[in-house]
């Protein structure tokens, strides 16, 4: 293992040589005329001429303070924190935690996420906000260390979605207790299981012998929206809420999905069976789906759409393609996992949102290869499609119907040839509808583990700065099996770094470095906002980069400017727009400080409304 991880990295040396900051442009510029975006933006980086003339703000500086920091002519405030009151019958925030679950459930959840915004009226929307997780300490007095079954509840209580009316008073908007949409979906909030995976036997448990009605959705990360009008919530890390104090022999597909039989450190499995892989083995089967929900009718049914495959879900990115069909594009965040796309069997009907409502049950899911050289970053993608009795699909090789392979689209995607990847998170697409951006965070594993080879649009060995891949479907046509790519960014650090792609590709500088591009989002001007999670040290590799943040791209010049700073020990995620463009809600997730009420106060996650002092469209 050892002689051959050395020449992993003997070869990995000779790659970073070859792929120099220069020799990079100059590759990525060959893509060939329009291609991509009017001008590659790294070509354009090359002639050293980027002036956007979307981005009108001046770029702020790095921060290791405990606060946002946006740019000079912008204002950040508060519109809500984990525990403020949904309803007008909810308690107020106390931060003793003693306050129960049923208090709980009638406040913002904790840890806020992926979230959209459904407008009702220029003064009136729907906010909905995924709540990820919790963090003990500051949820319970005892810090988690004696739980009991009430603690459990509370902690379920405080994971799902928060959905909450805002209005806009006095030029801000707030949120309105009172709203007829307001609603809490929780790890407790009966689901129906819909698709080709539904009443499956590997999703039914003693609670549930049809093996259509689940009980909740947690560790939602990030999100999408339908032009129908629903809300869609992606679980991603559901896993770490299964344990077990029993011996539990698990199966190489739960391993796969990182379920372990040991103590969970949520400890749910103590105090509620759901989660005791000894007594409910196939429960977690029924948990890692995309869930849609109408955020309009609080009296609606969660539904988890079995046909976009189970994986640990990032984000869901929705197109209609020009002949009608809806495609679903879907990043697997986990190191050496996968990138998805989900193409529906029926067409969007404009106006008819009944019948598009069932668009998501029926389809074809692909997974993407991509050309791997090891002297190019850009080339040909293809994607594959993950339909039983094709591709290897078959029981010859353990699947045994359409079911299994979106049960376990993880080892079906490793069956057609998929290209492993660092980590897929968010993707976005363009405006334009012609370009599609993913970020990839990171991963230690690159040039290390078996399968995980350095080249493509993973080109860096151990690779903890990550990239932002882009790719334009063959035609213009999303439903196309062929895709053409190269990499809009490489985040580095050049001023540790030097001469190599560790250093970052030439629209990364000292001025805008940065680590882990996580979130991401275009606004209505093609602007692309990149969010970050990653490592805030401040030292060594991560010299000078400061706590996590938020940038702003031009992917037609290739510039890329800071736009936001967050409080210390944060993540920035979630990202959406009032319909007039003139707020940004931006969310801040975890933060470890004090932030934001200051002082001795406990931190806690946050909703930010950025707003430009001139009444102006963010970022122009």
């Amino acid at each position: 293992m050892t002689n051959s991880i050395e020449k992993e990295t003997d070869f990995n040396k000779m790659i970073d040589a070859r792929l120099s900051r220069r020799n990079f442009l100059l590759g990525s510029a060959a893509v060939g005329a329009g291609a991509f975006l009017a001008l590659n933006p790294l070509a354009k980086a090359v002639a050293g001429s980027m002036n956007s003339a979307v981005m009108s703000f001046t770029a702020i500086p790095t921060s290791t303070s405990d606060a946002i920091i946006v740019p000079k002519g912008y204002s950040a405030n508060t519109l809500m924190s984990w525990g403020d009151p949904i309803f007008p019958n909810a308690p107020v925030f106390n931060a003793d935690g003693k306050q129960d679950a049923a208090a709980q459930a009638l406040q913002f959840g904790d840890n806020t996420d992926g979230m959209s915004i459904f407008p009702i009226a220029n003064d009136r929307a729907i906010l909905a906000v995924n709540n990820e997780y919790t963090n003990y300490e500051y949820l319970f007095a005892h810090e988690g260390k004696k739980m009991t079954a009430d603690d459990v509840k509370k902690a379920q209580a405080a994971v799902g979605i928060t959905i909450v009316e805002i209005v806009k008073k006095e030029g801000q908007w707030v949120t309105d207790q009172n709203g007829k949409a307001n609603r809490r979906i929780t790890a407790n909030t009966e689901m129906l299981v819909t698709g080709p995976a539904a009443g499956h036997d590997l999703l039914k448990t003693k609670a549930d012998p049809t093996g259509t009605k689940v009980l909740g959705t947690f560790n939602n990360c990030a999100n999408g929206e339908t032009p129908w009008g629903t809300y869609l919530t992606c679980e991603e890390n559901f896993n770490t809420f299964f344990g077990s104090e029993e011996n539990v022999e698990l199966t190489a597909d739960d391993a796969r999905y990182g379920i372990k039989a040991k103590p969970s450190k949520y400890q749910w499995n103590n105090f509620d069976e759901r989660f005791d892989l000894a007594k409910n083995p196939t429960e977690p089967n029924r948990h890692g789906w995309v869930v849609e929900i109408d955020p309009n009718d609080p009296t609606s049914t969660p539904l988890k759409r079995t046909a976009l495959g189970r994986f640990k879900h990032e984000n869901a990115a929705l197109v209609i393609n020009d002949d009608g069909h809806i495609v679903v594009y879907l990043g697997d965040d986990e190191r050496g996992e996968h990138l998805y796309k989900f193409v529906t069997k029926g067409k969007y009907q404009e106006g008819n949102n009944a019948a598009n409502r069932n668009l998501l049950d029926e389809g074809t899911l692909y997974v993407a290869k991509f050309a791997m050289k090891a002297d190019k970053l850009e080339g040909d993608g293809q994607w594959l499609e993950l339909t039983y009795g094709k591709n290897g699909l078959t029981k010859e090789n353990g699947f045994n119907s359409q079911a299994e392979v979106m049960i376990f689209a993880r080892r079906a995607a490793t069956q057609v040839g998929a290209t492993t990847m660092d980590r897929p998170e968010w993707v976005a697409i363009h405006p334009d509808k012609k370009h599609v951006f993913c970020t990839l965070t990171n991963n230690k594993n690159r040039g290390v583990i078996e399968g995980q080879n350095v080249g493509g649009p993973n080109p860096r060995a151990k690779n903890h700065y990550g990239q932002i891949v882009r790719w334009t479907p063959t035609n213009q046509d999303h439903t196309s099996d062929a895709f053409q790519w190269d990499l809009y960014l490489i985040a580095g650090n050049p001023a540790v770094h030097e001469g190599d792609l560790y250093a970052g590709s030439a629209n990364i500088n000292k001025d805008n470095m940065f680590n882990s591009p996580d979130g991401i989002g275009f606004d209505k001007a093609g602007r692309l906002w990149i969010q970050t999670d990653g490592n805030f040290s401040n030292q060594g590799d991560f010299a000078g980069q400061g706590n996590n943040q938020m940038l702003c791209g031009d992917p037609t010049t290739g510039e890329v400017r800071r736009f936001l700073t967050g409080p210390i020990g944060c993540e920035i995620t979630g990202l959406t727009f009032s319909e007039d463009q003139k707020t940004m809600f931006v969310g801040v997730q975890h933060p470890t400080g004090n932030y934001p009420q200051g002082g001795n106060n406990k931190p806690r996650s946050t909703i930010v409304m950025i707003t430009k002092d001139d009444g102006g469209a963010i970022g122009s």
